[in-house]
């Protein structure tokens, strides 16, 4: 007889979300500031701007062993350990005398941001039946976005009641504190929605890059699309606040509007879920990956007109609404994807591909800045973004139909 209990999304919703929204609040407190930290041991501007991409890095590095890890102790466990480790990368932030000892502290936070959100991940992929998929994803994504729209403007409060920058790492301490307690106070999930037959993450031991080997198919095809959407997200985010220096926007202005079109990139995660649900995952995938790319084409073209910032405005809000729009698209393909016995090693294999994308963007945009312009940069990513519209296009009728019930092709 099945003990199975009937899944409801609002069942799992405290012990599943609110320990992602207490993290990525912590974290979205932190990064922003960490240039100006970095500053303050005596960087230089470049090298600030490298601890910085040492997060997304780290993220890329912490890919490899993070499905292993998830697989041999379990979701919560590792959500746990990924908040002591994050506590622990903090710490060295705060007491780091040069921006050497800096810099590891945040490859750290990278680390332990790569296991957090793949353990979250892969819960949600083991539990959620495929009906409520999309939407349980595409929540999760906004939980993580709602963290880093609400962390800066705490952040911001935070160094205007202590007068320090370094005072914000403590807010990201109380939240991995918070999170851990919040995963061993409340009742496991894992638990709670347990099925006959085991489909944890701890199933499946095989490693990354063996993973990697034996869906390579997959992950060569529909993964380059999740990298290319993966590029376009971390261009957004790079190439809006160097546009704003670039035409001469003040700091808080900048912020104001970054953080407005964050709300629009927030407020349609929902929206993004029904849709996949609904109607299948092309519908989200091809209209992001579009907005993305005509965005960042359009952008390049208004740099030096008279109204160059009504049309940054304008631009910034298009491209939070195609992002959001997409609101949970790699992750819902990532559980669409993965072996139903053991997904853990293989959603590791699936978020290193879109990882290296994120990881490899700001690169491209930096050095094409360097060696020609800002819009320059900005009209080759646009041309990324429809390239990768037209992979997306091509592969997720392939691996990802409307209701997938299988395991990825192998090659």
């Amino acid at each position: 007889m099945s003990t199975e209990r009937p899944f409801s999304l609002r069942g799992v919703a405290l012990a599943a979300f609110l320990p992602t929204l207490l993290f990525s609040i912590g974290e979205g407190a932190m990064i922003p500031l960490i240039p100006l930290v970095a500053d303050g041991l005596g960087a230089s501007l470049a090298f600030a701007g490298f601890i910085a991409a040492m997060v997304m890095v780290g993220e890329l590095v912490g890919d490899i062993p993070s499905g292993a890890v998830v697989s041999r102790i379990g979701e919560r466990n590792s959500m746990i350990g990924a908040s002591l480790l994050a506590i622990i990368a903090v710490l060295v932030c705060i007491i780091a005398p040069n921006p050497i000892v800096l810099l590891v502290g945040i490859f750290l936070i990278g680390l332990a941001t790569a296991v957090f959100a793949l353990a979250r991940h892969a819960f949600m992929t083991s539990y959620v039946p495929v009906a409520y998929r999309a939407r349980a994803l595409s929540t999760l994504g906004g939980v993580f976005r709602a963290g880093w729209f609400v962390g800066p403007f705490l952040a911001a409060g935070v160094i205007h009641l202590t007068g320090s920058t370094t005072a914000v790492f403590w807010v990201f301490i109380v939240c991995c504190v918070a999170a851990a307690l919040v995963l061993m106070l409340l009742p496991d999930p894992t638990i709670t929605f347990a099925k006959t037959t085991p489909t944890t993450a701890a199933v499946e031991t095989a490693g990354l890059f063996s993973t990697i080997w034996r869906y390579r198919g997959v992950l060569l095809r529909l993964g380059t699309g999740a990298g290319l959407v993966g590029a376009m997200r971390a261009t957004r985010t790079v190439l809006l606040p160097l546009w704003a220096v670039s035409i001469g926007i003040n700091e808080p202005d900048t912020a104001l509007i970054i953080g407005i079109a964050g709300g629009i990139d927030f407020a349609l995660f929902y929206a993004s879920g029904q849709i996949m649900d609904r109607f299948g995952r092309m519908w989200t995938a091809i209209p992001s990956m579009i907005g993305l790319g005509v965005g960042l084409l359009a952008l390049a073209f208004t740099h030096d007109l008279p109204e160059n910032v009504a049309w940054f405005i304008a631009v910034a809000m298009f491209l939070s609404l195609a992002n959001g729009i997409g609101s949970g698209l790699l992750m819902t393909l990532g559980a669409d994807l993965a072996p139903a016995g053991g997904p853990a090693p293989f959603l590791g294999a699936w978020r290193f591909t879109a990882d290296f994308g994120s990881a490899a963007a700001p690169l491209a945009v930096a050095g094409i800045t360097a060696v020609i312009s800002l819009s320059v940069a900005s009209g080759v990513m646009g041309v990324v973004g429809l390239v990768g519209a037209g992979v997306l296009w091509r592969y997720i009728p392939r691996y990802a139909p409307r209701h997938p019930r299988f395991t990825p092709r192998e090659r």
